[in-house]
């Protein structure tokens, strides 16, 4: 059994995603001990402790701007404590772009992280249906 690093940011889970009741023993040690510590926990650490690229309070618009960046630039970020990926981003900004304004204004109500889930969803549905035909 491995022992896991507690997130620096979110003290609800582990590095590796693992919620703190999951967790049995925890790494106490800094730098913590390879041979002890679970192996996703200290490779993610550096890029969990790594700081927010942008922060987007629910209901800004500018999320938009920032995932059409992370496509132009080609590089991922770190928006709100959540890696967010290239694809992720060009998918997010393509569905949002199609979305009427009342469809937009319902998914400004959504955290950041859950936007994005949302619109990959939708898109990942539509592309599913488009190979069914």
């Amino acid at each position: 059994m491995s022992w896991h690093i507690r997130h620096p940011r979110d003290p609800r889970q582990s590095v590796c995603g693992l919620p703190v009741a999951d967790v049995r023993r925890w790494e106490t040690e800094h730098p913590p001990r390879i041979d002890y510590t679970c192996e996703d926990c200290y490779t993610q650490l550096p890029e969990a402790a790594r700081p927010d690229d942008a922060t987007h309070p629910t209901g800004d618009a500018t999320l938009i701007d920032t995932l059409r960046r992370i496509v132009a630039n080609q590089q991922y970020a770190k928006i709100d404590g959540v890696i967010v990926d290239t694809w992720s981003a060009a998918v997010t900004v393509l569905i949002w772009d199609h979305l009427r304004d009342d469809k937009r204004q319902r998914l400004l109500t959504l955290p950041s992280h859950e936007l994005i889930l949302r619109c990959v969803a939708i898109y990942t549905r539509l592309h599913a249906r488009n190979n069914a035909q």
